[in-house]
């Protein structure tokens, strides 16, 4: 429960102008830990094989919610230009 809070506190705190809220629901089935978006499974943890990497799942949610969406170092090809080294 306290992996799905976390996971849901920083899907609101990203995703603040793209998502009207988040639920969690306590599954009636021991290890499940499925992601909806709307009726649209995104993430499904016995699918997979793992629990997602709040990297993996914020990925998933901005390619549903704003594709354009630069999500800075969590971003897997890079979109933040704008870092210099």
């Amino acid at each position: 429960m306290l992996r799905a809070a976390y996971m849901a506190q920083e899907l609101l705190t990203t995703f603040s102008d793209e998502l009207k809220g988040v639920m969690l629901q306590p599954a009636e089935v021991p290890g499940r830990y499925t992601i909806f978006l709307n009726d649209e499974i995104i993430f499904d943890r016995k699918r997979e094989g793992h629990f997602p990497e709040i990297k993996e799942l914020k990925q998933l949610v901005r390619d549903y919610v704003a594709p354009e969406k630069a999500l800075g170092h969590s971003d897997k090809d890079n979109r933040n230009t704008n870092t210099t080294l």
